[in-house]
Formats: C-alpha cells, sequence, structure tokens
C-alpha cells in the first residue's frame, strides 16, 4: 500500500506534463514564468524555493503561493516509412496542467525554512495508434513532483545559503505497436499492442547561494543534484489472434511480467543576476546548465525473458536504448516593471538547447532548440498576491534520420509548439 506522501503527490500531479528540453520542467510559477524563469538572482517570492532557496531569507513571516500551468503543446511529424509520406500529429486535444505550491516561514532574523512541491520533469506525446512511428511509440507520458524541503541561513547581511534535500516521485508509462509479421505492413490489423507503466521514487539534495552586493544588484547560484529513479511496473502485451498457438506463444513470448528500470534524473546549475536601475524597475539575465549526458540510456528488465530478439531469434529479459544525450543550456532575460503600487508588469525570453542527439532522437522525445516569449501580470494588495503569465513556446523545424530497427523513420518535426496559461495566487500570514 503506498505512503500518505506518495497519495499526496499524485492528488499534486493531477496531470501529465508537455516535453521540455529533454523532458526538463521550468513551469515553477506564473511570475516565473512570465519572467522566462529569470527569478535565480531575485529569489524574492515563495517560488524561490524552486529556482534559488537561499533567496527566502528576503521574506517576512509565514508565506504561501499555490498554483499551475496549463499547457497545449501540437507537434507534427512527417515519416517516410514504407507506408508512404505521411503527416503524423500529436493530440491536438492535449492540455497538461502541472501544479506548484510553497510554503515559508521565517524563525527568526537568521534562519527561513520551506517546503516546495513542483515538477521538474515530465513529457506528454500522444500520438494516433496507427500512425507510421507506432513501433516506436504512439504514447509516452512522465508525470513527476519534486517535495524539497529547505533550511535558508543569512550568513551575512548580503548572503545568505540554503539546503534542501529532494524526494521525486516518478510515474512512466509508454505504448507501442509490435509488428507481428515482421515486415513494415501498415496494417494495423496484425499488430499486436505492448503497454509499459512503473513508478518509483528517487531520492536527492540542492545547495543555493544569495548575494546581494549592493542595493540595485543580486546574484544568485543554485545547484540540484542528480536522482537516481528506481521504478517498477509492469508489462502488458496484447496480440493477435494470429499469434495464438505460434511458435513464439508456445515459447512465452510476449507474455505479462513485471519490469523495473533505472534512470538517472541530471543535475543541473542556475545562475542569475538581477540589477534594479530604479526602484520601479528590475532585469534579470541568467542561465541554467543541465548535465544530461547522464542520461545516457534507458533500461527496462522484465522479470521473465518475454522479449522477441530478431538477431538472435531468442527470448531476452532486457531492453536497451541508447540515449548519449549531450549537456545542454537555457539562456533567459527578464524584466519587471511597477507600472502602479498595485500592478507589475512583466516580459521575458527563453533560449533553450535540447540535449537530443541525431543519432537517437525518437518519436518519445521528438524534440529541437525551442525558443519562448512570455509576458504576464502581478497584482498585489493587503497581503494577497495574483499572478497570471502567457507563453508561446516554439521548436525549432527538425530533420529525423531512419533508424528502421527502431522504428524511427527519415522525416521532420514540424509546426512544433505550445501555448501555456499560469496562474499563481499567495497569502502573506
Amino acid at each position: 500500500m503506498k505512503s500518505w506522501a506518495i497519495a499526496w503527490a499524485l492528488v499534486l500531479a493531477t496531470a501529465q506534463f508537455c516535453s521540455a528540453a529533454g523532458f526538463g520542467i521550468y513551469e515553477w510559477s506564473a511570475r516565473g514564468n512570465a519572467l522566462g524563469g529569470a527569478t535565480v538572482g531575485r529569489a524574492d517570492d515563495p517560488s524561490a524555493l524552486a529556482s534559488n532557496p537561499a533567496g527566502i531569507t528576503q521574506l517576512d513571516g509565514l508565506q504561501v503561493l499555490a498554483g499551475f500551468t496549463a499547457i497545449h503543446p501540437v507537434l507534427d511529424i512527417r515519416t517516410n516509412s514504407p507506408a508512404g509520406n505521411e503527416w503524423a500529429s500529436s493530440d491536438k486535444d492535449s492540455l497538461w496542467v502541472p501544479p506548484h505550491f510553497y510554503a515559508t516561514w521565517k524563525v527568526n532574523d537568521r534562519y527561513t525554512v520551506g517546503l516546495g512541491t513542483f515538477s521538474r520533469f515530465g513529457l506528454g506525446s500522444v500520438f494516433d495508434e496507427d500512425w507510421d512511428g507506432r513501433y516506436n511509440n504512439y504514447e509516452a507520458i512522465i508525470e513527476s513532483m519534486s517535495i524539497n524541503p529547505n533550511v535558508a541561513v543569512k550568513v551575512t547581511d548580503k548572503l545568505s545559503a540554503a539546503f534542501g534535500v529532494d524526494a521525486t516521485y516518478l510515474n512512466f508509462s509508454k505504448k507501442q505497436k509490435i509488428n507481428w509479421t515482421g515486415a513494415l505492413n501498415p496494417n494495423p490489423a496484425i499488430d499486436g499492442d505492448a503497454s509499459l507503466e512503473a513508478d518509483g521514487w528517487g531520492y536527492g539534495f540542492n545547495m543555493a547561494l544569495h548575494y546581494m552586493p549592493c542595493d540595485y544588484a543580486k546574484i544568485g547560484l543554485s545547484y540540484r543534484s542528480p536522482v537516481t529513479m528506481d521504478v517498477n511496473g509492469k508489462a502488458d502485451f496484447s496480440m493477435p489472434s494470429v499469434y495464438e498457438g505460434t511458435l513464439l506463444d508456445n515459447i512465452g513470448a510476449f507474455k505479462d511480467t513485471n519490469a523495473h528500470g533505472t534512470v538517472t534524473l541530471p543535475d543541473s546549475f542556475s545562475f542569475g543576476v538581477a540589477v534594479y536601475p530604479t526602484n520601479k524597475l528590475s532585469i534579470e539575465v541568467g542561465a541554467i546548465y543541465t548535465l544530461w549526458s547522464k542520461y545516457d540510456k534507458l533500461e527496462i528488465k522484465y522479470s521473465d525473458p518475454v522479449i522477441f530478439d530478431r538477431d538472435t531469434m531468442s527470448l531476452k529479459s532486457v531492453s536497451s536504448y541508447d540515449k548519449n544525450w549531450d549537456d545542454v543550456w537555457r539562456f533567459n532575460i527578464g524584466v519587471e516593471y511597477a507600472v502602479l503600487d498595485w500592478l507589475d508588469l512583466r516580459a521575458g525570453y527563453v533560449f533553450d538547447q535540447s540535449p537530443v542527439q541525431d543519432e537517437t532522437i525518437d518519436y518519445m522525445v521528438p524534440a529541437n532548440d525551442r525558443h519562448l516569449l512570455n509576458g504576464g501580470l502581478g497584482f498585489h494588495w493587503d497581503n494577497w498576491v495574483v499572478d497570471v503569465n502567457y507563453t508561446y513556446l516554439m521548436i525549432m523545424d527538425r530533420d529525423i534520420d531512419a533508424r528502421p530497427d527502431d522504428g524511427v523513420y527519415e522525416g521532420e518535426i514540424d509546426n512544433a509548439d505550445a501555448h501555456m496559461v499560469g496562474l499563481s495566487v499567495g497569502y502573506k500570514f
């Protein structure tokens, strides 16, 4: 029976997520979204628990902030498969809604504690079951939620430091067709079906620094460790009637079985410099460096040898997919201007590099470099804060080289974009 903590995380993770650069997620608050994530230097609201926890020493009393980001992605892929030159679109009705919740409490002039729950990793790609790339996958979803308590201390009047622990829950599901005949026949009636569901917990830590060298500047540095996820679940196979009574059926191929996998989620460094030319205007530039090279392969181990290997004409108990992703940068800039005592205007821009190599790109993460254009409003009165944002995300077009053994055909990614709307509501007690 799952613990109350798992249940809590599942309640928070009520929807699936859009794929980001790799499958990282940075939509941690509506204000942060509007500023393009340029909040590592500012770090002056409860969502700093996600971007730079050392900054929470700036917050007085008990403060809470909660909200969500609604993400609507659309992706077209053209494949030059034996079935012909065809276009396929990801689910145009999809809507992913990663939530967030933060609470901070200033214990005294030196110590502040905080608890953040937010998603750092996730993806969702859903295609028609009979599309050309179905032998690679037609549905892939990663859901995650991190529970991240932190302690921040004011080392001096200008320097603060923080340390936290990270418990991450991850749920992984993947669906793909099995080409029963061995020939690339487009008729889905002869396809089998494979479904994998697995979940588990992983643990890590984070450290951060926040420095204010003068009244008009702030500098932030944050590090999050890698998290090794051990996930356990079940692999289910549904085969066509022509499979029954065959040799593969008799030797136990494609039988339902338990499955286990280990994935290392990457560590990252975040940096930001915020300047305040006037009392009403702030500008921050920053960067995130993510070590995606730790994601070198995706390996699924089955309790029983059930996967038919056409090369050796035998059954195997391990499916391994090379990833070999690159370490990449994410650059951002955010501007905030206090138009009125109760209204802030915000804008931001992000350039996000893709870690996926040409040699290992597949339909589970069909990504490329991305541009994000962000804008938003902040309303504050009495002890209340309400932030809203809109983001347009554009993924650059990309060619895909053929890897028929992996169910990947020559083609291209086109018209890939997403619309995001965020809302956060905060209160200071």
